[in-house]
């Protein structure tokens, strides 16, 4: 029989397509331990059970678990959520297959599209709420059941229910819920306005009906966590993080998983904007390289990007505050192949975890971006990061660069395992320009933070082709998304359409309404016990001139007492000019949204725990040199054992830093510093 504990430990865990990482903080000692072991694809709770077990090693030393995870993202994805039905009104079942008229290839009027719910499973209902709110039809609750029926009878698990202008007045969908709910077998029923009361019909349907599709998938899964823990002797709480960068409880998470979309790589930028602000940079590119995907986002001044909607999939809009993260297939197992056209192309296929790159030797023969690292000597074969293997197949990825890309295009393998490389980099590069160059931002004001298993490899090679500051390279680069849960704060927010000129805005009813939501929110975080150290608040509002389609989100003071129409109008003239350039004159603006978030902040993690405690010089951290291709030529490269590194060591490349997580280049003409958290500041040699 086993007995429950709730211990001093805080675990974070991330899972990847590739590997899960753990990072633990004994929140008495401040000691860390991090672990990486194989995610498992059929059932992600037994890698989360797996790595929590090699990196806390007692499960009843537990306080805390945070769990950044691709549950609910690889289920949109591979299109393998819930059987799922609509309740919608008359007029209006083709809402989610019409979008915004847009099409899956930009060019040429082809391509196809198909809902994650059909047709059939979409039903109609009599009710109509005009867009003021006047409800010019009541909802028929007869026909609601009766739909409800129908769709069990079509073996759906779980149900949406959108009504037409429904944010305006709640007052007939949550009627129609309520009556469903009644006959429900299940708790997966979701009503639009509960998880988007805003404007805009197909982004409500959207996100609401993915809602609902992911419902049983993440609920179920997160059973399958508690009951893990459960079983190994430990009552710990279970926090999620969200899209936002924010954590919610496991219960939320059941109830909105939808908001867990971009989970995982939103935890990454959470952490690298914590790392740099302590590090002293303020402004940074992240970049996260696991096995699969290359996730690029920008903190600019200290603060991360939220967009509000994404698109996960074409035709998979999730309109909820998301961390604003561009995503390409260029991970260290994304596949190298000849195109249609007979040009090198990396990705966006990759080998993922399993069966791996072609040195894991699991069955795949198609070279990797980690095959040709391996082969450009810049990767250790008896030493490969995560402790799955003993050691990399060096000849099978030889082989296998040789006949798929060396042969067909006339290269010497180390030719086409460079040229590999430099495809991979070319693409990141482009994935990185979107978000700082194209924005109008000037890459020599930013420095790059690499993390992921493989970002450390590409970081200079990033820096020259972008013409960045510095790169900085955490102390545990392979589990930075994993630290990122661990230092994330809770939050709580909701978004309600206003949809009024701000000339005709009545403050005192929307400042109440924010007051009181502010209220709510905050008595809900009180309740966690999570021991937070604070709350604080965030007011926005969704503004456009007159005519315009996309709104600017404009911050507003963290008191509604404060509140007014001239600083709202003075507030919304300086994000527009910043973000535009000019303003428009003469043009009246409008307030489509306000948006309220209540921030409980929890305890900080003090990263100078992280600090190197090593007496040895650098010297003594060589532990050897390899031959390494680089720019076409073979240089000899120092290896090093990174964090045996001490504080102020410098690294001069060619140089190879080895760690259990990551592998670090450093290439010639750059040097590589350690400061007082552990960081490797990487800057150009000028001497």
């Amino acid at each position: 029989m086993n007995s429950y504990n709730k211990g001093n430990k805080l675990v974070g865990v991330d899972v990847g397509g590739t590997f899960t990482d753990v990072f633990v903080l004994d929140q008495d000692t401040g000691d860390i331990s991090i672990s990486k072991v194989a995610s498992t694809k059929g059932d992600q709770s037994i890698g989360f059970i797996n790595g929590i077990e090699k990196g806390a090693k007692y499960f009843n030393e537990i306080n805390t678990v945070v769990h950044g995870t691709t549950v609910g993202t690889n289920a949109l994805l591979e299109r393998k959520g819930a059987k799922t039905g609509i309740i919608t009104t008359k007029g209006f079942r083709d809402v989610l297959e019409m979008r915004r008229r847009d099409r899956p290839t930009t060019w040429g009027l082809w391509g196809m599209f198909e809902p994650v719910v059909p047709r059939n499973m979409r039903l109609e209902v009599s009710e109509r709420t005009l867009a003021d709110g006047t409800i010019s039809t009541p909802v028929n609750l007869e026909e609601v059941k009766a739909a409800a029926k129908a769709l069990l009878e079509l073996g759906c698990d779980a149900v949406c229910i959108f009504f037409i202008n429904g944010f305006a007045n709640l007052k007939n969908e949550r009627l129609a819920a309520k009556a469903v709910r009644e006959i429900w077998p299940s708790p997966y029923v979701t009503s639009a306005t509960e998880i988007l009361p805003e404007i805009r019909e197909f982004e409500r349907c959207s996100t609401a009906t993915l809602n609902a599709y992911l419902q049983p998938v993440v609920a179920n899964y997160l059973d399958r966590l508690k009951k893990g823990l459960l079983d190994r002797g430990t009552m710990s709480d279970v926090l999620l993080v969200q899209s936002n960068g924010g954590l919610m409880d496991v219960e939320l998470a059941a109830q909105f998983p939808v908001r867990t979309a971009l989970s995982g790589p939103a935890a990454g930028v959470k952490a690298a904007q914590y790392i740099g602000a302590e590090a002293g940079f303020a402004n940074l590119i992240t970049c996260d390289m696991g096995g699969t995907s290359f996730d690029v986002s920008l903190i600019n001044k200290g603060e991360s990007t939220l967009a509000a909607q994404t698109e996960i999939d074409f035709g998979m809009v999730v309109r909820t505050p998301m961390v604003e993260i561009s995503t390409i297939g260029a991970g260290g197992g994304s596949i190298a192949h000849i195109d249609q056209g007979g040009l090198l192309a990396v990705g966006p296929e990759s080998a993922g975890s399993d069966p791996g790159p072609v040195s894991y030797g699991l069955g795949n023969d198609r070279p990797t971006v980690t095959d040709a690292n391996l082969l450009l000597g810049r990767i250790n074969p008896d030493r490969p990061i995560g402790g799955k293997l003993e050691n990399l197949d060096i000849d099978a990825a030889w082989d296998a660069v040789k006949q798929k890309i060396a042969e067909p295009l006339g290269l010497t393998v180390p030719d086409a395992a460079d040229a590999i490389v430099r495809v991979a980099n070319a693409k990141m590069a482009g994935a990185i320009r979107l978000v700082s160059v194209e924005r109008g931002h000037d890459p020599k004001e930013f420095a790059i933070m690499p993390f992921g298993g493989g970002g450390s490899l590409h970081a200079c090679a990033l820096m020259k082709e972008i013409g960045l500051a510095a790169s900085i390279i955490p102390r545990y680069p392979g589990v930075t998304s994993a630290l990122g849960c661990v230092v994330a704060d809770m939050r709580l927010d909701i978004v309600q359409t206003v949809n009024t000129m701000l000339d005709e805005l009545d403050i005192a009813v929307m400042t109440s309404k924010m007051e009181d939501q502010a209220i709510k929110f905050e008595k809900d975080l009180s309740r966690t016990e999570s021991g937070l150290t604070g709350l604080s608040r965030v007011f926005e509002l969704d503004m456009l001139y007159v005519g315009q389609t996309h709104s600017i989100n404009v911050p507003l003071p963290d008191d509604p007492k404060n509140f007014n129409l001239e600083t709202i109008r003075e507030a919304f003239n300086k994000i527009y000019l910043d973000t535009y350039g000019r303003l428009l004159p003469g043009i009246g603006c409008r307030v489509i949204n306000m948006r309220v978030a209540v921030i409980g902040h929890r305890p900080k993690l003090d990263l100078s725990s992280m600090a190197p405690v090593s007496s040895k010089n650098i010297d003594q951290c060589v532990t050897g040199d390899r031959m390494v291709w680089c720019e076409g030529t073979k240089v000899s490269a120092i290896i090093y054992e990174r964090l045996d590194l001490p504080v102020n060591a410098k690294v001069f490349g060619p140089a190879i830093l080895e760690q259990p997580d990551t592998t670090i280049f450093i290439e010639p003409k750059m040097y590589g510093e350690v400061d007082k958290y552990g960081n490797l500041i990487i800057r150009w040699n000028k001497e």
